[in-house]
């Protein structure tokens, strides 16, 4: 592909991440909330809350699913202008990025704040080949 053709790809892309967090509710991700997300290995649905609060430049991420306990570290991100900026945790993050540890396992994710002030994302852990989706709800 050329190069003008990537960068063609590349302006889409931002144009359409643009238009999608343009309406959100630009809030930082702490709170507490309901999460329903779908098993990669099972295919099944599952339920519990999340608790995100902030630890200096960083998120505390801790997820409770079926009485697991699993803790992350996450960066924020946010629109600077025409582009995203990932870095320290701020009032301003419309996204959020996480590393995880469940069990004897670890993981990443990514969310993003949705327009009625939910944060939907995306998972996958160590050594699976598949990617997975969840969505955090406000108590």
């Amino acid at each position: 592909m050329s190069g003008g053709a990537w960068m063609l790809i590349k302006y889409a892309l931002t144009a359409l991440a643009i238009l999608v967090l343009a309406g959100t509710a630009t809030a930082e991700p702490t709170g507490s909330y309901n999460v329903v997300g779908r098993n990669p290995d099972t295919d099944e649905n599952y339920t519990g809350t999340v608790e995100v609060s902030r630890h200096g430049e960083t998120y505390v991420v801790v997820w409770n699913i079926g009485g697991k306990e699993s803790i992350g570290t996450g960066i924020g991100a946010r629109f600077a202008g025409d582009r995203f900026e990932m870095g320290p945790a701020s009032d301003d993050d419309t996204a959020i990025s996480v590393g995880y540890v469940a069990e004897d396992n670890f993981g990443i994710a990514m969310y993003f704040e949705q327009s009625d002030g939910s944060w939907q994302g995306v998972w996958s852990y160590g050594g699976s080949e598949k990617v997975t989706g969840e969505i955090w709800t406000r108590q």
